[in-house]
């Protein structure tokens, strides 16, 4: 019994050695393994806001741009030098060293000073200052005018979209938005012309609305127009021209302007003319 005794206890300790020397080899693989994997690097930061300082005035007087951030400029006045930010959404207009001028990005080249701080968004407005497209992309034709953080939302003139490159509304052919081209917002395409048509930029009638038309650029790119109220296109000239006056046109305002806003709108009253003769008044000059 004593032996059997004995040989358990002699077993459980060479386990339980196995198990150590087991954990100290798997603690020792684990700190190599660590030494040797190389650290995750953290993501630089797309905003600075804590540029060092340059050294030196490029020259006495004046207002120099940053070299790597689009919206920070230096002044300097006799030699000594002061960093500025421009308002969150406006950048540097480097134009003239003798302007101090922060404005809109558009048409400034930020290309080799990419930079820029970190942004200050509120309702509608990703920056403080700035021309901002609508948060639903399929919404083409409005965007929001942003100034100290506050919107104003604008709609573009029918046929337009809201360029982000330019700021503006343009053609949706030049604005180029993804999802708002001409083949996604027009159920229109211009017919197969010659070379000689296509040149004069035809017009077609807009089969759904009598005031509006659509001219295919070099007989290809649609782009919508429209007339003035009270007026229609004909497609037999090509031309706007009153409603009343196209028969399939004819009654296309009845539901919006009377008779009398339509004879109003064809037929303004003329202008009056200055009735007022040359003027008698003397002259308060003396005579010599």
């Amino acid at each position: 019994m004593k032996t059997e005794i004995l040989l358990l206890l002699i077993c459980l300790g060479a386990v339980t050695a196995l198990t150590r020397k087991q954990e100290a080899a798997e603690q020792s693989r684990r700190r190599v393994a660590s030494a040797t994997t190389p650290k995750k690097q953290e993501p630089e930061e797309e905003y600075e806001d804590d540029e060092e300082l340059v050294d030196q005035c490029p020259e006495p007087n004046g207002y120099f741009p940053d070299a790597e951030q689009c919206d920070k400029y230096y002044d300097c006045r006799d030699g000594k030098i002061t960093d500025k930010l421009c308002p969150d959404g406006l950048v540097f207009n480097d134009f003239s060293p003798q302007h101090e001028k922060c404005d809109l990005p558009f048409g400034i080249d930020c290309t080799k000073r990419s930079k820029l701080q970190k942004p200050q968004p509120s309702p509608h407005c990703p920056r403080m200052h700035g021309y901002f497209a609508h948060e639903d992309p399929r919404n083409c034709n409005t965007f929001y005018y942003c100034v100290e953080g506050k919107f104003n939302m604008i709609t573009c003139p029918e046929g337009l979209v809201f360029s982000e490159k330019t700021g503006i509304c343009n053609w949706p052919d030049e604005a180029q938005k993804k999802g708002c081209g001409s083949r996604e917002l027009f159920n229109f395409t211009c017919p197969k012309v010659n070379e000689s048509v296509a040149a004069t930029h035809p017009r077609y009638p807009d089969t759904e609305d009598c005031q509006y038309f659509y001219v295919c650029v070099n007989g290809e790119i649609p782009r919508r127009s429209g007339c003035k109220l009270g007026q229609a296109f004909d497609e037999r000239s090509g031309k706007c021209d009153w409603a009343r006056k196209i028969p399939e046109c004819k009654d296309w305002y009845k539901d919006q302007l009377t008779d009398e806003e339509l004879d109003a709108l064809e037929n303004p009253p003329p202008k009056l003319k200055s009735t007022s003769g040359p003027s008698r008044r003397k002259s308060s000059r003396p005579t010599v």
